[in-house]
C-alpha cells in the first residue's frame, strides 16, 4: 500500500534523480532552455496560468520537463484551469507534476504530559500541462518574439537591478568571488567576459552568495574550506540563483567553462542526500526574492 511517507520520499528521489542524469551527462537543467522570449516579458522562470512565477525545484523540474518535449511558452496549467479558459488538453498528452507544501497535525504529549498538537509539513503533487500541449486558449499563452542578438554592450536593465542592491562591487584580477570576511564582490572587468550576458549571470552568481552575510539572509551551511561539503552547497544555491535570477530579468548565458569543476562536488551532495536539491533550490529563492526587494529601497 502507498504510504504519503513513500510517496514523499518518490517525489524527492524522483527529482533529485532527474538532475544527477542530466549532471552525468554534462549538462546543467538549471539553465532555461529556450531560444525564444515569450511576449509575456522578459520573465522566463515556469508561470502560473495567472502569470505568478513558480519556486523552488518546481522551476527545475518544469524546465527539464520544457526541454526535454520542446515546449516554449513559460506557463504551466491544471486540467481544470485549461476548461475554465475554455481550451482543452490536446489528446495523448501527458502533464509534468509539481509539488508544494502541504501540513498535517499530530497529537503527542510533553514532557509534562500534556497534550500537544503539531504540525508536520510534506509534500504533495498535481499535474499541470504546458500551454503548448492545450488548445484553445488565448493567444498570449504561446505568443513569442524572437531572441535578441546577444551584444557587448551593458545590459541596462540588469545593470540597474545589480546597483540597486548596494552590494559593493568592485573590478579588477582574473577571478570572480564573494569574500564574506570583508563582505565585497570583486569581478574582472566588463571587458574580459565573452559577452554582456555571461557578465549579467556572473555577477548574480556572486550577489546569490552576498545575500548569506549574517546581516542579510545569514546562510550558513556548514563551509569550512575549499571543496568540502558546505562549500558544494553554498555553490549550487548561487549556481541555482544565477539562473533563477537570469530567468527573471532576460538573458540566456552560457554554461561558464570555470564551473564544470563542480559538476562533481553537486553530484556527490545530491547522491548523499535526496532532499540536497530542494533544500538548494529553496534557498536560491528566498536569496533571488531577498534581492528582488531591494529593487523598491528609498533613495539616499
Amino acid at each position: 500500500m502507498e504510504t504519503a511517507t513513500t510517496t514523499r520520499e518518490d517525489i524527492y528521489t524522483r527529482i533529485t534523480n532527474q538532475i544527477i542524469e542530466k549532471l552525468e551527462a554534462g549538462t546543467r537543467p538549471w539553465f532555461q532552455p529556450w531560444q525564444v522570449k515569450h511576449t509575456a516579458g522578459s520573465v522566463t522562470r515556469p508561470l502560473r496560468h495567472n502569470g505568478e512565477r513558480y519556486q523552488g525545484v518546481n522551476v527545475l523540474s518544469l524546465w527539464m520537463s520544457a526541454e526535454l518535449n520542446g515546449y516554449t511558452s513559460p506557463f504551466w496549467l491544471t486540467f481544470q484551469q485549461a476548461r475554465e479558459l475554455k481550451a482543452h488538453v490536446k489528446k495523448g498528452e501527458k502533464g509534468s507534476p509539481v509539488v508544494y507544501t502541504s501540513t498535517f497535525k499530530k497529537k503527542d504529549k510533553d514532557d509534562a504530559g500534556e497534550e500537544i498538537e503539531e504540525e508536520i509539513p510534506f509534500l504533495k503533487q498535481y499535474t499541470v500541462f504546458n500551454a503548448d500541449q492545450i488548445e484553445g486558449l488565448p493567444a498570449h499563452f504561446t505568443a513569442t518574439i524572437p531572441q535578441a542578438a546577444t551584444t557587448h554592450e551593458r545590459i541596462e536593465h540588469a545593470e540597474a537591478f545589480f546597483a540597486n542592491t548596494g552590494a559593493d562591487i568592485r573590478y579588477g584580477g582574473n577571478r570572480a568571488f564573494y569574500t564574506i570576511d570583508e563582505d565585497y564582490i570583486r569581478l574582472p572587468h566588463f571587458e574580459a567576459f565573452r559577452d554582456a550576458e555571461s557578465h549579467a549571470a556572473t555577477l548574480a552568481h556572486e550577489l546569490t552568495h552576498w545575500t548569506r552575510h549574517a546581516s542579510r539572509l545569514n546562510r550558513d551551511l556548514g563551509r569550512k574550506r575549499f571543496g568540502d561539503a558546505g562549500y558544494a552547497a553554498e555553490e549550487l544555491v548561487a549556481e541555482l540563483g544565477s539562473a533563477f535570477l537570469s530567468a527573471d530579468l532576460g538573458i540566456t548565458p552560457e554554461v561558464r567553462e570555470d564551473h564544470a569543476s563542480y559538476l562533481e562536488c553537486w553530484l556527490k551532495v545530491l547522491k548523499d542526500d535526496k532532499r540536497a536539491i530542494f533544500t538548494a533550490a529553496s534557498l536560491a529563492t528566498k536569496a533571488v526574492e531577498y534581492l528582488h526587494g531591494l529593487q523598491t529601497r528609498p533613495a539616499g
